[in-house]
């Protein structure tokens, strides 16, 4: 398991998380699902020999966090014997993110538990059945969601709560705050929609309510017994530094034990996924394929990937995010620069701070 004292490491040559998509199937029908996931798992999806490969490999990268995710994981059979394989014979630190179906029973969770599972998500879209569900396109997710939890809580498995911020709860945030709280979730993961898979440029906020969520969120941090950690928001951390300049020293970034970065993780720059297939991408929502596991091995796509290169080279960021003066920490997200440009290394449209201005929140 990685060291959460040791000194920030170099993601030049190894991730600080690595994402494993174990299948691509899935009951649900989420509106926004980046994998367009389909019911039945792919025939070409890695076998289990080649998943147990792929894990070496992982591991000797560092003993990043690892993640399983799908799709759904749990429908993927043999998903217990590779995670037992990853935290006992490789010693990694692994969570995963099902969806919740009738597949997550007290058995399953059982199972993850006496693997030994670091941390189960599930993801949380509204407060209530009616946001959520309609968010997820399955009537009673919400329900087989809170059934989940209950489960957790009892088996005392520590809890983090996905939930993807969009114009469908915009309004609801803080609900779904309260509610992550009462949960007793040791993380709340805001994920900043990008139009990629089934997800739609309609369903994004504006760049006005991303700079204004993650204030209410870096503010909230002062205030709530759980972590608050962003993806494909970077930004985030640039509103948490202006913040701890006021001398809210709470909200600052540091190494804990729940699993934010020591320093800013970025789309390959820390941050590795590979697909149900074994292609390697520098995330799930930057579909640009650097290479595949089945015919290189992982640490070279990561370290030597033309693409993975240029999004670590801060230097070569365009327009806004290349003028920044918080683009080591931030750096904009490579994923929605993509979606919305076509070029990973432009500026992030959702951003609104104009470098150089140096304004304390």
């Amino acid at each position: 398991m990685k060291n959460i004292n040791q000194p920030a490491p170099n993601y030049d040559e190894n991730p600080f998380i690595v994402i494993w998509e174990v299948t691509r199937a899935c009951a649900l029908k989420c509106l926004h699902c980046r994998a367009e996931a389909q019911y039945r798992a792919d025939p070409n999806q890695l076998t289990f020999d080649e998943g147990k490969k792929l894990i070496d490999q992982i591991a000797e990268m560092d003993n990043p966090l690892f993640v399983f995710t799908g799709g759904d994981p749990l429908m993927r059979p043999d998903l217990f014997q590779l995670a037992d394989y990853a935290v006992n014979e490789k010693n990694l630190s692994v969570s995963m993110t099902p969806s919740a179906t009738p597949k997550v029973t007290r058995l399953a969770i059982e199972k993850a538990k006496d693997v030994g599972l670091s941390r189960w998500a599930f993801s949380l879209d509204g407060s209530n059945s009616e946001i959520h569900d309609f968010f997820r396109g399955t009537k009673g997710s919400f329900d087989l969601t809170m059934k989940g939890i209950k489960h957790l809580q009892q088996l005392e498995i520590p809890i983090q709560i996905n939930t993807t911020v969009s114009t469908s709860n915009l309004e609801d945030l803080k609900a779904i705050a309260k509610k992550v709280e009462e949960i007793g979730a040791v993380l709340w993961s805001l994920f900043f929609l990008i139009p990629t898979g089934r997800a739609n440029s309609d369903q994004m906020i504006t760049p006005k309510e991303h700079e204004e969520v993650m204030e209410w969120a870096a503010d909230l941090q002062s205030h709530v017994p759980f972590g608050i950690k962003s993806t494909e928001a970077p930004h985030y951390r640039r509103v948490v530094a202006q913040k701890k300049n006021k001398g809210n020293e709470r909200a600052a970034l540091h190494v804990d034990k729940i699993g934010r970065a020591p320093k800013g993780v970025n789309d390959g720059d820390g941050f590795l996924f590979i697909s149900h297939t074994g292609d390697v991408f520098p995330s799930g929502f930057l579909p640009v394929k650097c290479g595949n596991v089945r015919e290189e091995p992982l640490a070279d796509v990561y370290r030597h990937s033309k693409v993975m290169k240029e999004l670590r080279n801060k230097s070569l960021l365009k327009g806004k995010c290349g003028r920044c003066e918080f683009k080591e920490i931030c750096g904009g997200s490579r994923a929605r620069a993509f979606a919305v440009t076509g070029d990973y290394l432009e500026s992030d449209p959702s951003c609104i701070y104009e470098p150089g201005s140096l304004q304390v929140k």
